[in-house]
């Protein structure tokens, strides 16, 4: 009878193991008496018995079945294996880890902007954390169909609704079109939220969204980019200035042909004339100074008393004749 009973014994385990599944279905088979289940670390293990759930398992370890598991089935309590006969049942082993997922959009998303008929075309790129929660919603909607359920085929369901939520929360929170990264946080709170709840429908949470960066077309990049080195640089005179200084220390206006050799001899002469106008500023700024003091001291009095002609030394009366000086 022993060796009957190791005859037709089989065991009830994840066969097909691989990190990238949230759940591997054992279906088609007969649990003969004497079967064992197996739970790895990780693993939930669902007994189905025609299409109804029977018992959740968590604990890791391994079990006998006949002993350990039937008494414990809602419907198969009573169960009785017979000699050559078993349970013809499914079993889906759940993964239970939180996966973390890479995503990015496929297209450029064209945010609504005044200035821009069409839209401003963004692109973005991130991570989620996600995890199988609901056991019922996930059997009702995925695991009653399905052999197995991949993370690629979760990204796939996330990326679905990606496009019309990045599109809400930048209209939402995206103060400044060209720099929503500094809004990233806030989007990213409110795209976490609106996906868990299109996501728990299934049976999944979304623990956490992350959104790494946004982009733009080069074209705008390029205009942002200029537009930051302008402000750093203050106004436009000296922007022009630091241009020029650049472009000919960097060689790139040095030899080559006749037009960017004239552009940086007329930079030079710019740059030239810029210095004098500020020397020449400088200049008239000191002048009115000297001149009050030659017209106090001179103006009031003569060089030369009037009568006698003697040099003044700057005094009211003439020091040889006596004659009043005004």
């Amino acid at each position: 009878m022993g060796l009957f009973s190791k005859q037709f014994s089989n065991v009830v385990e994840w066969e097909e193991y691989r990190d990238d599944l949230l759940f591997w279905k054992w279906d088609n088979k007969e649990i003969k008496k004497g079967s064992r289940l197996i739970i790895r670390p990780g693993q939930d293990a669902i007994f189905m018995y025609n299409g109804k759930l029977e018992g959740v398992f968590t604990d890791e370890g391994s079990y006998d079945i006949e002993s350990e598991i039937i008494p414990f089935l809602s419907t198969l309590k009573g169960f009785k294996f017979g000699f050559n006969s078993g349970i013809r049942a499914e079993v889906l082993f759940i993964n239970t880890k939180e996966f973390t997922v890479r995503w990015g959009t496929r297209q450029a998303i064209n945010i609504p902007n005044q200035a821009l008929p069409g839209g401003m075309p963004v692109r973005a790129n991130g991570t989620f954390n996600c995890k199988l929660s609901d056991h019922m919603a996930f059997i009702d909607k995925i695991a009653g169909i399905k052999h197995q359920y991949s993370i690629d085929e979760t990204k796939e369901r996330v990326l679905s609704f990606l496009d019309q939520l990045l599109m809400k929360w930048i209209v939402k929170e995206g103060k400044d079109m060209f720099n929503l990264q500094a809004n990233s946080f806030d989007i990213s709170r409110g795209i976490c939220e609106d996906l868990d709840y299109e996501m728990s429908k299934i049976g999944i949470s979304i623990t956490n969204f992350n959104i790494a960066s946004f982009s733009y077309p080069e074209e705008v990049q390029k205009m942002i980019n200029k537009i930051a080195s302008q402000s750093m640089v203050g106004d436009m005179s000296k922007y022009q200035q630091v241009s020029m200084v650049e472009g000919m220390t960097s060689g790139k206006m040095n030899g080559g042909n006749v037009a960017s050799d004239m552009l940086a001899m007329q930079m030079g002469m710019s740059m030239g004339q810029q210095m004098m106008n500020n020397m020449q500023q400088n200049s008239n700024n000191n002048t009115p100074q000297n001149n009050n003091i030659q017209d106090s001291s001179n103006g009031s009095y003569p060089k030369f008393c009037p009568s006698c002609g003697t040099k003044t030394s700057g005094g009211k009366f003439c020091s040889e004749c006596g004659q009043k000086l005004s």
